[in-house]
């Protein structure tokens, strides 16, 4: 297969409840969502943008090279942000973009990619995402680390912040003998579905489980899963975990 041609779009929001002016926080002398957005480019992408929502998260992109467009204010999901970035880019229905969270400073390049690939080699899908092993057992009962499970084409049955598949037989508060998949909060979407996306029906299970993604499932859109034998880096959504990303990268 054609190496995939792709969009890197990454949503960026000023109001957070639990760190307010996220995309703003110093790393290094380097706002963050900068950050991501240098990660994004180490990729092979064709464009980096940046959908902000207040302008001075535009501004400290434009201060360090990264290209941003203003989106509303009030939108209320990541995916909702994006699909007005599109529009406003012109981006076509066919074109792929990867939705790359702004929090996500020492995202790996490479999985970026490899989501990308993914979805550009299965053209029955409109979208995918990324998993990894789960290795630890806090992990694994940890209702902070959705869980996905897979068919045997390697796409989504479900995702939960259950430990599933549920080991029947086994102690509680132990992995079990089969391999079992946390789910990456990066997305690759067929620019069309990104655009009709925020327009579906919320579903049941994503309320239930607060898990956007379930969304297209419900509504019978398959997800691909790619399997990376590499776990994810730390995201950032508390001040502990800023302190941490800070520490590692002041190294």
């Amino acid at each position: 297969m054609a190496d995939a041609a792709y969009v890197v779009l990454i949503p960026a929001r000023l109001g957070s409840s639990r760190l307010p002016n996220k995309p703003l926080a110093d790393l290094a002398g380097v706002p963050m969502v900068v950050r991501v957005a240098q990660q994004a480019q180490a990729s092979s992408a064709t464009d980096v943008v940046v959908a902000a929502d207040h302008q001075s998260i535009a501004d400290a992109c434009e201060k360090h090279g990264i290209k941003a467009v203003l989106t509303r204010n009030d939108h209320p999901s990541g995916s909702d942000r994006l699909a007005q970035a599109a529009e406003l880019l012109g981006l076509r229905d066919d074109q792929i973009v990867v939705n790359v969270q702004g929090d996500e400073p020492l995202i790996n390049p490479l999985h970026i990619h490899q989501v990308a690939q993914w979805l550009a080699d299965r053209p029955e899908v409109q979208m995918s995402t990324l998993a990894h092993p789960i290795t630890d057992t806090a992990d694994w009962v940890s209702p902070h680390v959705v869980k996905v499970v897979l068919n045997r084409d390697s796409l989504a049955s479900y995702f939960s912040r259950a430990s599933v598949p549920h080991w029947r037989d086994g102690p509680s508060q132990t992995l079990p003998p089969y391999p079992v998949y946390r789910h990456v909060g990066l997305y690759a979407y067929r620019c069309g579905f990104l655009k009709q996306f925020p327009r579906l029906q919320e579903a049941p299970t994503e309320k239930a489980e607060a898990l956007e993604q379930l969304r297209a499932l419900w509504h019978g859109y398959p997800i691909a899963v790619y399997v990376s034998d590499q776990a994810s880096a730390p995201g950032v959504d508390t001040p502990e975990d800023l302190t941490r990303v800070q520490a590692l990268l002041s190294r």
